[in-house]
């Protein structure tokens, strides 16, 4: 599983892995790749230089945006490259919405390498679409060479899967320290970082911890740049952020826990491609599911690990989404009370708060009906 982390830091940085199936007897060919969020013309050659044809593989999200659904309903596909001969055409492959004419693109189902190497470029944050070129054999093509070099790193496709079906999540508190904010003078920054990714996560304390109330106000709030910080009109995110704030400071104090996962987990450079879609018409739901994501790509343990860290167990949780609740209670926390968060209504944020609503059964429909909390 060692080597499958490193490939994580290898496919960032735009170098090409290769991804070995079950033997090297060739029974299962291996599949030398790279991800279409990183691609290089010089990567692109490379892999053109072996001996079978360069294949685009996307999840079955992808697919299913394509029109093409021969994978079956779970299956990741392996499509021909369509005529796209240069990163940006191909990058154009992996995002454009609308259907595609499936015999130009030759779809099959994904091999488990392939798979594989798309697992790896969900866990590095990347745009899950990858290039990969099938290998008889770890010498083949001249592969050997880069193996043998250290040049080209070699994972297995079992060490691939185990990292990714490791739901743990540690969290390893960094540094804590005073920020008077404007609605609360006495809150404190904790900074967590997980252990096993690349994300930092932040437990803003507002008021003296021994003297919260019972259950503690939580809320968990995944980052928002546009809104948080620039006002976003197209969401509610950064309303409910400060929202929050007042809430905790008027009921006796309260934390908010700030979560690295923007854009719902696909990442701010995949939250602009999905806002450029949701601009021609597209839901948010639809919009992410053209990139290759589900529905929402957030996960909860980190908040959980952090509250018990601070000796956090039952809970008054500020929210309208009922996976943020379960996720506690599936966890062991009580979340004894629900208080929703309300921002407001404009013509920009209308159509993602039906989605809300509509798609993943968020409580919104008061605000909705033009009903808001109170601050």
């Amino acid at each position: 599983m060692y080597d499958a982390e490193r490939g994580l830091f290898d496919l960032r940085q735009g170098r090409p892995l290769y991804v070995s199936g079950s033997s090297d007897d060739g029974s299962e060919p291996g599949v030398l790749l790279a991800t279409v969020d990183t691609l290089s013309q010089r990567t692109l050659e490379t892999l053109g230089r072996l001996d079978t044809a360069p294949r685009l593989v996307v999840t079955h999200h992808r697919a299913h945006a394509m029109g093409l659904g021969n994978g079956g309903p779970s299956r990741d596909v392996s499509l021909g490259l369509n005529g796209a001969t240069a990163p940006e055409q191909i990058l154009r492959l992996c995002i454009a919405a609308g259907r595609f004419d499936a015999p130009d693109l030759d779809p099959r189902p994904a091999t488990r390498p392939e798979s594989s190497g798309l697992m790896l470029a969900r866990l590095a944050g990347l745009l899950p679409a990858i290039i990969g070129v099938s290998v008889n054999g770890r010498g083949a093509g001249g592969l050997g060479s880069g193996l043998a070099s250290g040049e080209i790193l070699s994972v297995t496709a079992a060490q691939v899967e185990a990292l990714a079906a490791d739901e743990r999540v540690e969290v390893t508190h960094v540094s804590d320290g005073p920020v008077p904010l404007e609605h609360a003078e006495d809150a404190r920054f904790m900074v967590f970082r997980e252990g096993n990714s690349f994300r930092e996560h932040v437990a803003v304390l507002i008021g003296d911890p021994a003297k919260w109330p019972d259950p503690v106000p939580v809320r968990l709030h995944s980052a928002c740049l546009t809104g948080d910080l620039f006002g976003s009109l197209r969401c509610d995110c950064g309303e409910q952020l400060r929202g929050s704030l007042r809430v905790f400071t008027a009921g006796g104090g309260g934390v908010l826990l700030y979560l690295a996962q923007e854009g719902r987990g696909i990442g701010l450079g995949n939250k602009m491609r999905a806002y450029s879609l949701q601009h021609t018409g597209l839901d948010t739901v639809d919009a992410d599911e053209v990139l290759g994501f589900g529905d929402d790509e957030r996960g909860y343990r980190a908040a959980v690990e952090m509250l018990r860290h601070m000796g956090v167990e039952r809970v008054l949780l500020l929210t309208n989404n009922p996976n943020k609740v379960a996720a506690l209670r599936d966890e062991g926390i009580d979340v004894v009370e629900r208080k929703p968060l309300f921002g407001t209504l404009n013509r920009h944020n209308l159509p993602y708060v039906k989605a809300k609503v509509d798609r993943a059964g968020h409580w919104l429909t008061d605000m909705l009906a033009g009903v808001r909390s109170p601050d």
